[in-house]
């Protein structure tokens, strides 16, 4: 069995074209791992020496794959900028305009689904979401933003490794009509994603910019919690031609809620609407209703905002079973009760034009 030593010591052969030296030395190689003959690392490597250094990694890729008892590898390339040194003499030259949000190409619109705090359903939403907006007929990608817990695989039943037959662009897989791509396909399961800002930053531009979506009428990209650098590098580089906020009545959740939408506002993002998640619970033995974190907190925060409340989802056990196993409600049950609050927000996006 190659040991991730092994893969190093070998790596060590590839010529870094910038610095001449081995790109192991020089500290290009991050997160490599050795997994029953898969073999995943990722160059991390100077913005402006993309072009040169791809034959590199090209060369890397084919080293590692002739090695014993390796079965496949994936060999990706992040970028981090450096600064220019600043101009003392006021001599420099002029500076270009920095470039504006731009699209992906092949995707009409972009939809965010966003949460200020983890655990409240967001990625259920999302997935049901997608799946809802298939079924309406739409052409749909699902991007899992969130690196370090990604949970789409799971959620709409995909599994496999995406194919990359010229090391640049990246196929994404597809399921229940809805074309995905999840950090969750390229590690595995049980392995954590331990990556600092700029890989994890590199690593979105590439499943945005490197993925072949193909044509799109709408992306939905599920983000990791809070307000960080995923959503701010969304915000930035991209056109995102609006936000859904996904939250349970709790007040906790609520408070966040609010922090995300600041965000968004302060990114210029439209907010779509809100959606309370878990809403209420219906015994399924007795039939009593409980409103487990409160309700109608969503709603109220909403109205105070001046943004539509899109859905109330019902905390039910069938929709949790339904995303473990792979089908979302909305697959699953789609004349249910419980798929019916994510049809009506795919219903809206299809009217206003968002999808």
């Amino acid at each position: 069995m190659t040991t991730r030593e092994q893969v190093l010591e070998a790596l060590k052969g590839v010529k870094d074209p910038v610095s001449g030296g081995d790109i192991v030395s020089v500290g290009l190689v991050r997160a490599l791992t050795v997994e029953n003959g898969a073999v995943r690392f990722v160059l991390e490597i100077d913005g402006k020496h993309a072009n040169v250094m791809e034959g590199a990694r090209a060369s890397a890729e084919t080293l590692v794959k002739g090695m014993d008892g390796i079965t496949s590898v994936s060999a990706m390339m992040t970028a981090h900028s450096q600064k220019a040194p600043p101009d003392l003499k006021g001599t420099g030259g002029a500076k270009s305009a920095p470039k504006g949000p731009e699209r992906v190409p092949g995707v009409d619109h972009i939809v965010l689904i966003a949460s200020g705090k983890g655990g409240v359903g967001k990625s259920t939403v999302a997935a049901n979401l997608a799946t809802a907006l298939a079924a309406e007929g739409r052409r749909v990608g699902l991007l899992d933003a969130d690196i370090y817990g990604p949970s789409q695989p799971r959620m709409l039943g995909v599994s496999g490794r995406p194919d990359s037959p010229d090391g640049k662009i990246i196929l994404p897989l597809r399921n229940h009509g809805v074309t995905m791509m999840s950090m969750g396909l390229m590690m595995p399961e049980d392995q954590a994603v331990v990556w600092r800002g700029p890989m994890l930053m590199g690593a979105l531009q590439q499943m945005l910019g490197q993925v072949q979506w193909g044509a799109l009428d709408i992306l939905i990209i599920d983000l990791p919690p809070g307000t960080g650098d995923v959503q701010l590098t969304l915000g930035q580089k991209y056109v995102v031609d609006g936000a859904i906020i996904v939250s349970t009545p709790q007040d906790v959740a609520l408070m966040d809620a609010r922090r995300a939408i600041a965000m968004f506002e302060k990114m210029e993002t439209p907010v779509i609407g809100m959606i309370e998640n878990m809403s209420t619970h219906v015994c399924s033995e007795c039939g009593h209703e409980e409103h487990l974190f409160g309700h109608g907190g969503v709603a109220a925060e909403a109205a105070k905002l001046g943004v539509p409340l899109l859905a109330e989802v019902p905390l039910h056990l069938d929709i949790r079973l339904a995303a473990d196993a792979g089908a979302p409600i909305v697959v699953s049950a789609p004349e249910s009760a419980q798929a019916a609050p994510y049809r009506t927000v795919a219903k809206a996006l299809v009217e206003q034009g968002l999808a």
